[in-house]
């Protein structure tokens, strides 16, 4: 065990040029009143003011460590470069370790290596020099990192997980409530939750398993899977979860729904958390609702000028019903929102029924569907005509109720936007006369049709261009007569290795046409309906799609993988 009687004399000091904080504020990741926030409350807690600036959420740990780096000149080391298997120094106190956020990385020669939240820690370097009586080399890395690496190298044994794990599912609600409320669980919570944000995560996923827990982030669409915490903090994280998220921890055997509120470098965010019981537990679903990511420009959501040209005209008809189509997790949500922006201004009344109420939108009245008292998409609509509103959203037909509903809202002067769970556009048409809407009523209020997709953008820094094969030509691009070049993706630090950073949509927009009409009255199969709105300049998803990939955006293989059933 390491023992430390007095504080020992410097070891290996770096000498420092800017310090971390004023490379911090040179680079513009930091202001000049965050940093005065962050130094009243280190001075109230007693605390680094670089400590303070994490704490507060006003800097990333990443971001922290590479002002560090920076200003000491010393390496900055990610969590694939630290310890793996086992602790290179074994005899340092794991409490010591935890305390003051350090980690031997190598031990060789004269030198140990040493990973440090704050390198300019002197009393924790020179402890570390004297037990393992070697000079020790400063290295960089966050303290998440260092706590992350802690907790595996430090773990008990899996016989003794698995026994404390067992007790701790059959505790009551107050021992449950402690094990939440402990300081490593709390801190690895917010690690997770800041993290997410930082990058670009639209979702966590917490999923308990016989032998684990399953930590995975959904970034551009793909889950990401990060290194599992001890498992015997598994009921304490998600305890820690639904506490925050004001749920009944009590209550493990029904779904639940709940919102909370977390700070992320200074900018509060808001989270939707729902949990589902399985058979190891509870598994809980984060959804990140960062407004200040949410894009309502039609541009960067992946409309062109072609796209965005067309959906004006059906956008700004003055009653009618507006609908978009695709699976979940298509964006027809987040274009519904940006059609509400455009419209909304003073001399209108928006009101919205959704299922559930996303961001929030100034001046727009937004209700909650609330089905355990009756609070349907149907008798919210229904309540809506007596507001008299200009443009209602409903967040999705799902049944014939709501669907006639939204048709005599439309047919008495109503613009209706609304979403359904279609393929394509024109299997919109056939879906809502399965549903048994009569033809003559769509052929009066349906004015247009949208299908989109997802796809993944290529990542500018490190896509690498090739020339296509001449089949692609004759196949998606039979109108070009020169060589054509698309891109793959690659790998570099922007973009975490993936090749891609974020992601556009690609869409097809159907305007119901006499020709339509017609065809909408004879009850025709889907494809003829897309045949002729082709015939009629529609562009299709595949289309959109190829169009995108001979840009550079994206990769020809990302769209036909997400058209291929369109």
């Amino acid at each position: 065990m390491l023992k430390l009687i007095h504080p020992p004399e410097p070891a290996d000091e770096p000498v420092p040029g800017l310090t971390a904080v004023e490379f911090l504020l040179r680079s513009g990741k930091l202001g000049a009143d965050a940093l005065d926030r962050a130094r009243r409350s280190a001075a109230e807690a007693g605390e680094p003011v670089e400590a303070a600036l994490t704490k507060l959420g006003l800097v990333s740990e990443r971001d922290l460590a590479e002002a560090f780096g920076a200003a000491l000149g010393l390496r900055v080391l990610t969590a694939s470069d630290l310890p793996k298997d086992k602790l290179p120094l074994p005899e340092a106190s794991s409490k010591f370790l935890r305390h003051f956020r350090v980690l031997p990385v190598a031990v060789s020669g004269d030198a140990v290596d040493l990973a440090m939240a704050n390198p300019l820690d002197d009393y924790a370097a020179k402890a570390v020099s004297l037990l393992a009586v070697r000079r020790v080399r400063r290295l960089v890395a966050t303290s998440g990192d260092i706590d992350a690496a802690l907790d595996r190298l430090l773990d008990e044994d899996a016989a003794g997980e698995a026994s404390d794990t067992a007790a701790t599912g059959t505790e009551d609600v107050e021992r449950l409530k402690d094990l939440a409320s402990d300081a490593p669980v709390i801190r690895l919570v917010n690690q997770i939750i800041a993290r997410a944000v930082e990058t670009r995560a639209s979702d966590v996923h917490i999923e308990p398993a016989a032998d684990r827990l399953i930590i995975r982030y959904r970034i551009d669409g793909l889950m990401r899977e990060l290194d599992s915490p001890p498992l015997r903090l598994r009921d304490a994280v998600i305890s820690r979860v639904k506490i925050m998220a004001k749920l009944n921890i009590a209550e493990r055997r029904l779904p639940q729904d709940g919102r909370m509120s977390f700070s992320v470098r200074g900018t509060e965010i808001d989270f939707r958390v729902a949990t589902v019981p399985t058979i190891h537990g509870e598994s809980v679903v984060i959804r990140i609702l960062d407004q200040g990511q949410l894009s309502l420009d039609f541009g960067n959501l992946g409309f062109d000028e072609a796209a965005l040209q067309r959906y004006r005209a059906l956008l700004e008809q003055p009653h009618g019903i507006l609908l978009v189509t695709g699976p979940t997790g298509s964006g027809k949500t987040t274009t519904l929102y940006a059609s509400l922006a455009a419209l909304n201004a003073p001399e209108r009344k928006i009101m919205t029924i959704e299922d559930p109420v996303e961001y929030q939108l100034e001046r727009i009245n937004q209700v909650q569907v609330q089905s355990q008292i009756g609070l349907t998409f149907a008798r919210a609509l229904r309540s809506f005509l007596r507001q008299n509103p200009n443009i209602i959203m409903v967040g999705e037909i799902r049944d014939l109720e709501t669907a006639q509903i939204a048709v005599q809202a439309a047919l008495t002067g109503h613009m209706i936007l609304s979403t359904l769970h279609t393929n394509d556009a024109a299997s919109g048409v056939t879906r809502l006369l399965d549903m048994g809407v009569e033809d003559y009523l769509l052929t009066s209020t349906v004015n247009g049709i949208v299908a989109q997709r997802l796809v993944r953008k290529l990542c500018l820094s490190c896509r690498q261009p090739y020339e296509a094969l001449p089949g692609f030509t004759s196949r998606f691009a039979p109108g070009l007569d020169r060589p054509v070049t698309l891109y793959r993706a690659g790998a570099c630090p922007d973009c975490g290795g993936s090749g891609f950073h974020g992601r556009t949509s690609i869409l097809e927009i159907l305007a119901v046409s006499d020709g339509i009409r017609r065809l909408i009255l004879d009850h025709a199969p889907a494809g003829e309906i897309r045949r002729v709105a082709v015939s009629e300049g529609m562009r299709t998803m595949q289309e959109h799609g190829v169009a995108k990939a001979l840009a550079g955006i994206t990769t020809i293989e990302e769209a036909l993988s997400v058209t291929r059933d369109a």
